[in-house]
């Protein structure tokens, strides 16, 4: 059982008010949404790339994956400093960066410049935003003052209404409202410290002192695989694996066979969604057979909610508390990143 005393001693930079407040943010950002205003040339795109790194890039694996079925363009994530070779002036290049100083992201603004490209900004300032200005490229302003894997909904629900508001997807208002209303209920059971109605802290004692392994569909659940990943390698500072089905079944799964006593500390994770192709359901049930002798425990976890925006964000958000409270178990302060300040100090030594 976790105490509200040990919240207090370890969670120094206060992430715990951070993610009770996640539906207030949403909300924000809702506000911020509907306040954008487009030029009509950005509509004339044949492809849409959103490029960004680490949490900054979180909001765009959403929306390629929210609207993976919807879109009529092709939109893709770039996690790196340059931009396809077929990036031209028929394409919408969204540069995403909370900071505003990711040095990929800026590479990449540049080079999408170079190639001619239509681009819209997200940030909170930095170089970024003085740039976008200054080229009198359309720029999104988020609030200062989180972690960039903390600022999910800015980064998420305004690129989404920018994107209706271009005329890619229908408008959503409604089941916007109604996710924020559903995140600000949920909220109360996962800052409650009676494990009987957290099911987030329950969940994080089953996960102590395992390595999670995370299993789900590839074309649905692909971005909450990797979320829930990157956010026990950060504020939990402990390893996280994951893979999507169909793909694994062609490979890893042969993997889990040797070894069997490195394998009985994994916990293996599996997401599901009522919209996951029935296929990938039945491959998920014969997979679950197939490594039962040689995992550690497993864990089924499937979407809630009415839309699929809501299953979406039900799964991100319970996945932030179990990484937040394997933290405080692991007794350390889930909210600085040592390595990768240390990694960014190095790159700028010459």
């Amino acid at each position: 059982m976790i105490t509200e005393n040990e919240i207090k001693i370890y969670d120094k930079s206060n992430m715990f008010d951070v993610l009770a407040a996640f539906g207030e943010q949403l909300e924000e950002a809702f506000a911020i949404g509907k306040e954008i205003n487009l030029s009509e040339e950005l509509k004339s795109v044949n492809n849409i790339i959103i490029t960004g790194l680490g949490g900054s890039a979180i909001g765009g694996d959403l929306l390629k994956s929210y609207l993976r079925y919807e879109v009529k363009i092709p939109v893709v994530v770039n996690r790196n400093y340059y931009l396809p070779s077929y990036a031209d002036r028929n394409t919408l290049v969204i540069a995403s960066s909370y900071s505003g100083n990711t040095e990929e992201t800026l590479s990449a603004y540049e080079d999408a410049k170079s190639k001619g490209c239509k681009i819209l900004c997200v940030s909170s300032g930095g170089r970024l935003s003085v740039i976008a200005e200054g080229d009198s490229n359309y720029l999104i302003k988020i609030p200062k003052g989180y972690q960039p894997r903390c600022a999910l909904g800015f980064s998420f629900i305004p690129l989404f209404m920018a994107i209706v508001k271009l005329g890619f997807s229908p408008e959503r208002d409604s089941e916007i409202l109604s996710l924020i209303s559903t995140i600000k209920n949920k909220s109360k059971n996962y800052a409650s410290f009676d494990e009987n109605v957290n099911s987030a802290m329950k969940l994080a004692h089953h996960i102590e002192g395992k390595i999670p392994v995370v299993y789900s569909s590839e074309d649905l659940l692909d971005v909450v695989n990797l979320r829930w990943r990157g956010q026990i390698n950060e504020n939990a500072k402990s390893l996280a694996f994951g893979n999507y089905l169909p793909e694994m079944n062609h490979n890893e799964i042969v993997g889990w066979q040797e070894n069997s006593k490195i394998l009985s500390y994994f916990a293996v994770v599996y997401l599901t969604d009522r919209e996951d192709n029935p296929r990938v359901l039945k491959r998920i049930e014969i997979t679950k057979k197939l490594i039962e002798p040689y995992r550690g425990i497993g864990i089924d976890i499937t979407a809630e909610g009415k839309t699929k925006l809501e299953r979406l964000f039900d799964l991100i958000y319970l996945g932030d508390w179990i990484s937040y409270y394997l933290a405080i178990l692991y007794k350390v302060d889930p909210t600085p990143v040592e390595k990768i300040n240390i990694l960014k100090n190095k790159l700028t030594e010459n």
